[in-house]
């Protein structure tokens, strides 16, 4: 199911103080985040996850990866086996397993809009290059560089990849990438919200001047506030977890928030608390005393 219409809930309202509110769904961004350095899931975190879910807390994966990518961790999703991929594109049923994925709910980027915010983002950082995401295909510009452990399945300029007569043109389009080889990659987001406000969703989850454009008011967030929706909880009833860009509006809307020892400043303002580093388990350390506080 496609969905384009902008969620406007996904913003934290005054209510019920966090501390007050038993947890009903943890969401949890994955790289920097559930996961250590080496990509890996420690076993005190698979423990932990297991320990929420017997418990009846839900957890969600929220992630800027692709669904292709979701591999890591497609054993641990648990009862409802969904996920929410691409920084809030797209709704991901993993319970077939790696290559087997269900899109549920997609949150496309229009073709218009994509190509205005590729052309714009040319205008404004010249020598930006760009790929293409889509929900089963990858296709990026012949100048974009190796960044991801893939072979895309189209070199063209953007604006052919995007074109209505493109590859995979009966595909909708999740999100562009938008690589800078110089600049500074805070500055380079800064620089491309003020460009494409209009017609795209912008962000970042990596250290690189590497940028994540989606479709306007597409963001974890606001995704997650739809699943939450359709399953009856309010934002207090959320514990989430980040530690870049991508997460500050989900980190800002959770009525408990949690930024990793490790986070970027941003993140770390848009919290309401601290853990420590993925390395240390930062997300398992929180879940654990969740559930000895449930216990007392």
């Amino acid at each position: 199911m496609r969905e384009n219409d902008r969620v406007t809930s996904a913003t934290r309202q005054p209510g019920t103080p966090a501390a007050a509110t038993p947890a009903r769904l943890i969401a949890t961004d994955l790289d920097g985040t559930l996961l250590r350095d080496d990509k890996s899931v420690s076993p005190r975190t698979v423990a932990a996850l297991a320990a929420a879910e017997e418990a009846g807390i839900e957890v969600f994966f929220v992630t800027g990866r692709p669904a292709r990518w979701m591999d890591v961790v497609s054993d641990h999703v648990h009862g409802h086996g969904l996920a929410i991929c691409g920084n809030g594109a797209a709704v991901v049923d993993l319970h077939g397993g790696p290559g087997a994925h269900r899109f549920v709910k997609v949150r496309e980027l229009c073709r218009e809009n994509a190509l205005k915010a590729v052309r714009l983002l040319r205008d404004a950082a010249p020598g930006t290059v760009f790929a293409v995401e889509q929900t089963y295909g990858f296709h990026q510009e012949p100048d974009y560089p190796k960044l991801h452990m893939e072979i895309p399945d189209n070199l063209l300029p953007a604006e052919e990849l995007l074109a209505p007569d493109g590859p995979d043109a009966d595909q909708p389009v999740l999100k562009i990438l938008a690589y800078h080889p110089s600049l500074d990659p805070d500055a380079f987001l800064t620089l491309a919200r003020l460009a494409v406000a209009e017609h795209a969703n912008v962000t970042r989850s990596s250290p690189s001047a590497l940028l994540e454009l989606s479709g306007p008011g597409v963001s974890k967030a606001s995704t997650l506030a739809l699943c939450c929706a359709e399953r009856g909880i309010s934002h207090e009833e959320v514990v989430a977890f980040g530690d870049m860009p991508n997460d500050v509006e989900m980190l800002t809307w959770a009525g408990q928030s949690y930024a990793m020892g490790n986070a970027h400043p941003d993140a770390i303002a848009a919290a309401s608390s601290r853990t420590v580093a993925n390395n240390d388990d930062g997300v398992a350390v929180v879940i654990e005393q969740l559930l000895a506080d449930r216990g007392r």
